[in-house]
């Protein structure tokens, strides 16, 4: 998970952002509203950790203008001191999807993070195949942390692995979900595999995308149905 935690106390927000570190994922921070609103507009988060009374923006503000502003409804975790039914009626109708009551324990955080994550995938139709994502709602791919530098063919053409994935889809096929009825004579579909295998094959990552000679292409990992 890709995690914004806006908390403007230190102690806390530095061992909210260890723990889900030595968990594997990767946390950026900000001290106060108007910093935290700046990320949460412009950064790739997956989830976001927002804390109710902030300096410059508090929670509700921030969360309210994120939900009008934002091209993307990233899922908002409120943390707050306030215990009361209309402290949380106020916090989800500013747009917050989950509401944690400090203190809290941080592996309760990191599950309700989890949760989040799965369901904004599933309203936003993210694909998933290993660590390899592609999010059909901003036509976004990503291999773990690394954004992807796909021309739109060849997103189509990841789209069709990963739906279909793990199993084998034909050449024949490819070429008409690309090009219809009128494929190109080249071997324009070998050139754009070779292109798309190049980019989402990093240094040190597991091989995903297959040939199958004489039949097609696969993927071949772990898949997550939205």
């Amino acid at each position: 998970m890709r995690v914004l935690v806006v908390e403007d106390h230190e102690d806390l927000a530095a061992n909210i952002g260890d723990f889900l570190a030595s968990h594997g994922h990767t946390v950026d921070f900000a001290l106060d509203g108007l910093v935290g609103l700046h990320l949460a507009l412009t950064g790739e988060h997956d989830v976001i950790v927002l804390d109710l009374t902030l300096p410059g923006l508090d929670g509700l503000a921030l969360c309210d203008r994120l939900r009008r502003q934002g091209e993307r409804q990233t899922p908002v975790l409120m943390l707050t001191a306030r215990d009361t039914l209309e402290d949380r009626l106020e916090g989800f109708q500013s747009g917050a999807d989950d509401y944690l009551i400090k203190p809290f324990e941080l592996r309760e955080l990191e599950a309700r993070l989890a949760a989040l994550l799965r369901r904004g995938r599933k309203r936003r139709r993210v694909l998933m195949v290993d660590d390899l994502e592609l999010d059909l709602g901003m036509w976004m791919a990503r291999r773990g942390e690394r954004r992807l530098k796909l021309s739109r063919i060849r997103l189509e053409l990841l789209k069709r692995l990963m739906e279909a994935a793990p199993d084998v889809v034909p050449t024949a096929e490819l070429e008409h979900a690309l090009w219809g009825e009128d494929p190109p004579e080249s071997n324009a579909l070998s050139t754009h595999v070779y292109a798309l295998r190049r980019e989402i094959h990093g240094e040190g990552e597991r091989l995903l995308l297959e040939t199958v000679h004489g039949i097609g292409y696969r993927l071949d990992g772990e898949v997550e149905r939205p």
